[in-house]
C-alpha cells in the first residue's frame, strides 16, 4: 500500500498539482471534500446539509499567513460568512487558524483580527472556534483564548488528545467554562511531546472524551472512529447525557453514512465544511486518508 507520506509528496509535484487544479475529471473528488471556492459555494453545501438535520462548522481555508494585508482579507471573509449563514437561517458557527490571521506577525494584530470575527458572531448569535495548529503554537493559541473567552463565551477551541499536555489543558478550559471540540491530532509530533502509538492516542481520546462529556460546556466529539463513536453513545446512554448537550462532528465528504446514521439516532452532527480557493493543501491531506480516494487519484495520474 503506497503511504500518505508518498501521496502528499506526488500531489506537492508542480505538474501533479496543475493537472487535479486544472483537470476536469478530478473536480468531482475535489468537491467530495471541499464545498467550493465562493462563498455562495459553503452557503449552499451548509443549506443542504440543514436540510438532512446537520450543523456546520465553516471553515475558509488558507495557510500560514505573513502578509498583513492578507490576514484583513481573511478577517473581511468571515465578516460576510458569519452574517451569510444568519440569513439564510444557518446555524452560524465558523472555523478559524491564528496563523491565518497573523499569528506569526504579530500576537496583538492576530488578537484583534480574531476578536472582529467573534464580536461579528456575536451580533448573529453564532461562534467561533479555534482550529489548533501544530504544537509550536498550543500555548499561544490558548493564551489567546484565556485572554479572550470570559468577554467573548461564544468563544472555543480545539485540544488534540495525541499531546501529553491535553488533559491538564482540558481541565483548565472545562473549569472557565470554554467549548471544547476534542479531536486526535495531525500534526506529526516527537514522542517527547505526543503518543507515538496509535493504541496509546485512542486510550488518551477516550479519556478525555469521557470529561467532556460529563464535564464539559458545549463539548464537540470529533471523530470518524467507530469504535469511538460507539464509546461515546454507551457513555452518554449510561451516564444519562443528553443528547443536545454535545454535539459529534466530522469533516465533509468523509463518513456521510455514519453522519446519516448518527442524526437518524437523535444526535446531533455538526460537519465542518472547507471551502475557497487555497482548496488544494486540504484536498491533498483529505486524499491521503483513504485507499479508494489514492487508487481514483494515481489512475488519473497514470493517465
Amino acid at each position: 500500500m503506497i503511504s500518505r507520506a508518498v501521496v502528499l509528496k506526488i500531489a506537492s509535484l508542480p505538474p501533479v498539482r496543475h493537472l487535479i487544479t486544472r483537470g476536469r475529471p478530478f473536480r468531482k473528488l475535489v468537491n467530495r471534500f471541499v464545498a467550493g471556492e465562493t462563498l455562495q459555494d459553503a452557503l449552499r453545501v451548509a443549506f443542504q446539509l440543514q436540510c438532512r438535520g446537520m450543523k456546520v462548522s465553516i471553515d475558509y481555508l488558507g495557510e500560514s499567513v505573513r502578509d498583513r494585508q492578507m490576514a484583513q482579507s481573511v478577517v473581511e471573509e468571515y465578516l460576510r460568512v458569519l452574517p451569510g449563514l444568519a440569513q439564510a437561517g444557518l446555524d452560524a458557527q465558523v472555523s478559524v487558524k491564528l496563523t491565518q490571521l497573523g499569528l506569526d506577525i504579530d500576537s496583538a494584530f492576530c488578537v484583534a483580527n480574531l476578536e472582529r470575527i467573534v464580536q461579528c458572531a456575536g451580533e448573529v448569535g453564532g461562534s467561533v472556534r479555534i482550529d489548533m495548529e501544530s504544537s509550536e503554537y498550543t500555548q499561544r493559541t490558548l493564551d489567546i483564548l484565556y485572554s479572550l473567552h470570559e468577554r467573548y463565551p461564544n468563544l472555543g477551541v480545539v485540544i488534540q488528545a495525541y499531546l501529553y499536555r491535553s488533559e491538564a489543558d482540558l481541565d483548565r478550559l472545562v473549569g472557565c467554562r470554554a467549548s471544547v471540540r476534542l479531536c486526535k491530532g495531525a500534526y506529526a509530533e516527537p514522542p517527547s511531546i505526543a503518543y507515538p502509538k496509535r493504541s496509546q492516542v485512542n486510550a488518551a481520546y477516550r479519556r478525555l472524551m469521557q470529561k467532556l462529556l460529563l464535564q464539559g460546556h458545549a463539548p464537540a466529539i470529533a471523530t470518524h472512529d467507530e469504535s469511538i463513536i460507539r464509546d461515546a453513545i454507551a457513555f452518554v446512554k449510561e451516564r444519562d447525557i443528553a443528547p443536545e448537550r454535545f454535539d459529534f462532528e466530522m469533516l465533509y465528504g468523509i463518513r456521510r453514512d455514519l453522519q446519516e446514521q448518527l442524526v437518524a439516532q437523535g444526535f446531533q452532527m455538526r460537519v465542518y465544511v472547507p471551502y475557497g480557493e487555497a482548496w488544494y493543501p486540504y484536498f491533498t491531506r483529505r486524499l491521503a486518508e483513504r485507499p479508494a480516494n489514492l487508487l481514483f487519484f494515481l489512475r488519473h495520474v497514470l493517465r
